[in-house]
């Protein structure tokens, strides 16, 4: 199958500009794990390396047996120390901190002189909640992973997907921040692994897990990608991160599916031929998701004006161009034109084919269009495509006089990015919704207005004047 598609992690490629929406929970900052010897020679397990768990994101650990995956897990959880480097809890040392995270095993590791309840009350006990609190806290987790009707059954007498079902609620019960899981599902049957993946998606994607962020060391590719939003694959000898990427494709994914065996394809390359350097990550297509599900895109910082020359500058040259190649065109820099190409591919304006930017159909009449028509294409795109600017333009028209504070909006991104990143994408959001007349926004006192809702209340005015 041949390599193609957008570049890797490692080179920022345009998918990119939507990947940092938080600040990490976990970051690990050029660790290293090894062994002195008596020789003054040392057994190097993992090389410098760094890594950030960030919430809303599960990541995958993938790697050939004897790459550190479970070192590394160790390490992230502050069950091992590194030989070098640091690792970070909320930008604290991880030593000093007070972390919460959880691991689910690969043996089930259940007392099995205790009952289900006692188990998953167990963690609890240990932090000194009280009885009341914890069998009521154990009781609901066990109704969320399927267990309701077993708390007084041993181990024993359970099936194997039972037993994990009991090790995921005793992870969950303390409220993890991030779950960490080391090849969970390897011990079971190809059904009943089928099924604990379908419902671990579907706790997370419906937020009943009481968790930010999934770490996953896993030895099955395939697993990987139908979970992961983000895949790091290992090398050995010593232990490195070979690749780095997102996976783009929508929920739930379908293994069938040309995109998904390009990955499962390209990960299998990159595992069983080390001594080559991993080519780009195959290109994804994204599905049409109902956005109402999803959690907000980050929303490149490029202008209309912007897309609207790049546009034309593609109709220039039939249609199509390599990204870099454009750039140098330009005289840009490739990290100056990527949000453009970005804030053109995410309102359905081009597309990225094998490295190359393609204009659509829509682009096209875009790029070819009147001023006025052009705006009225735009607003057509940002509302089927952009989750932020759509739930503007509906409370607006759902309020009775029409305005919204600012600070209502703000409130909600926050949940998924920094302070910072925030502001930032409140000004692009602002610009977008302006140009296609969606709402009007007064700077002074930070609010959104339908446009003609301004006027009435501007002829208002005037009337009592």
């Amino acid at each position: 199958m041949q390599d193609t598609g957008i570049p890797n992690q490692a080179s920022n490629p345009p998918a990119e500009a939507a990947v940092r929406a938080a600040d990490p929970i976990i970051r690990a900052e050029k660790i290293e794990k090894y062994y002195a010897q008596p020789s003054q020679n040392r057994i190097q397990v993992i090389s410098a390396t760094d890594l950030a768990i960030v919430p809303g994101e599960i990541l995958a650990l993938l790697g050939p047996s004897g790459s550190g995956k479970s070192t590394m897990l160790r390490m992230l959880t502050g069950l091992s120390t590194p030989s070098a480097g640091q690792v970070y809890w909320h930008e604290k040392p991880i030593a000093g901190a007070e972390i919460n995270v959880s691991i689910v095993f690969q043996s089930f590791a259940l007392f099995p002189w205790l009952t289900v309840l006692e188990n998953v009350e167990a963690p609890l006990q240990a932090r000194g909640v009280n009885p009341e609190e914890r069998r009521a806290r154990s009781m609901k987790m066990l109704d969320t992973v399927g267990l309701d009707g077993f708390e007084g059954a041993y181990p024993k007498e359970l099936s194997g997907g039972m037993r994990q079902r009991v090790g995921f609620a005793r992870a969950l019960v303390v409220e993890p921040e991030v779950l960490f899981m080391d090849e969970p599902f390897s011990a079971l049957d190809v059904l009943t692994a089928e099924n604990l993946r379908s419902e671990l998606l579907e706790l997370w994607a419906n937020k009943a897990m009481p968790t930010k962020a999934i770490f996953l060391v896993t030895h099955n590719i395939e697993e990987a990608v139908l979970l992961a939003d983000r895949i790091v694959v290992l090398g050995r000898n010593p232990g490195h991160i070979r690749t780095d990427f997102r996976v783009l494709l929508a929920q739930p994914r379908d293994r069938k599916s040309e995109p998904f065996t390009q990955l499962v394809d390209y990960i299998y390359k990159v595992l069983t031929r080390p001594d080559v350097a991993p080519a780009e990550a195959p290109e994804q297509q994204i599905r049409v998701r109902d956005q109402r599900q999803m959690h907000y895109q980050m929303l490149p910082h490029a202008r209309p004006g912007g897309m609207a020359g790049l546009l034309e500058l593609l109709l220039d040259k039939g249609g199509r161009d390599d990204i870099y190649r454009l750039a140098d065109d330009l005289t840009f820099e490739i990290d100056d034109l990527l949000p453009i190409v970005d804030a053109a591919q995410l309102l359905g304006f081009l597309k990225i084919e094998e490295g190359d930017a393609a204009i659509t159909e829509s682009g096209t009449e875009f790029a070819n269009s009147e001023i006025l028509r052009q705006k009225e294409l735009f607003r057509d795109a940002a509302l089927a495509n952009v989750l932020l600017l759509r739930q503007i333009r509906r409370a607006l028209e759902s309020k009775s006089d029409h305005t919204v504070p600012e600070d209502f909006f703000l409130d909600m991104l926050d949940e998924q990015f920094s302070e910072e990143e925030c502001l930032h994408q409140m000004e692009t959001a602002v610009t977008w919704g302006r140009y296609a007349e969606l709402f009007d926004y007064d700077a002074g006192r930070r609010r959104f207005i339908l446009p003609d809702a301004q006027e009435e209340e501007a002829a208002a005015a005037e009337e009592d004047e």
